[in-house]
């Protein structure tokens, strides 16, 4: 049994992915927004270690004590369309700071029990994080930095032991994906996307493969095309 931190667990990817690794008995940590949410993932993930850490505030993350760390999984994050000429710089701020920050503080927060056990870091990136489309701006700068940070951690840690890798899921059926479709003006249609059990599914292949192997990079579509933008 392994130790395992997972960002988004309350809902969609995240979600998928704490179950299936509550479903083989791993031990999950799971941090929260606020305490009133971390009680209700402990009632939801009985066993689980909870505890508070607000993303969209990088500067105040804090982590338990743990001495080993068998992966950690950047699943959670925010989205909020607007063309360039329209976006905030509260809005940016929001993104980087959920999408691209956080990530980066509580993975080097998080790197001395990764190293102690040989972990598995995965940024759980997205689409928008290869190719940044209209009205996608601020989410795609965010992922395209994630991406970066994925690359440059995985030269650095490799001498450690620990690898690295990035998942790009195209569209998912998320309550994020069903927030996305109302801002687009489109029609949320569940079936036509992956679902988060795949993705799961995807990352959990990847925790599993033998010492001898990594997998850097991974991309999953969905088998129907998109056709819009």
């Amino acid at each position: 049994m392994g130790t395992h931190l997972v960002t988004g667990a309350r809902s969609g990817i995240g979600a998928a992915l704490a179950q299936a690794l509550m479903t083989r008995d791993e031990q999950l940590v799971l941090p929260a927004r606020t305490a009133q949410r971390a009680e209700e993932l402990a009632a939801r993930y009985p066993g689980a270690r909870t505890f508070v850490a607000d993303l969209a505030d990088p500067a105040s993350l804090t982590v338990p004590e743990l001495e080993r760390l068998d992966s950690l999984h950047h699943v959670a994050g925010v989205v909020d369309l607007a063309p360039v000429a329209e976006v905030t710089a509260a809005s940016l701020r929001e993104h980087l700071d959920v999408n691209l920050v956080a990530p980066v503080v509580l993975t080097r927060l998080l790197l001395p029990a990764l190293r102690a056990a040989h972990g598995l870091v995965v940024f759980v990136n997205s689409s928008a994080g290869l190719v940044a489309n209209p009205d996608w701006a601020a989410y795609a700068a965010s992922k395209f930095g994630l991406r970066a940070v994925a690359d440059a951690l995985r030269g650095e840690e490799a001498g450690n032991g620990v690898r690295v890798t990035t998942v790009f899921p195209s569209r998912t059926a998320t309550p994020m994906q069903e927030k996305v479709h109302e801002q687009e003006g489109r029609t949320y249609d569940a079936a036509r996307w992956i679902s988060p059990e795949t993705v799961a599914d995807t990352i959990l292949h990847v925790l599993d493969l033998s010492d001898d192997a990594t997998i850097p990079e991974v991309t999953v579509r969905p088998v129907v095309p998109f056709t819009g933008r």
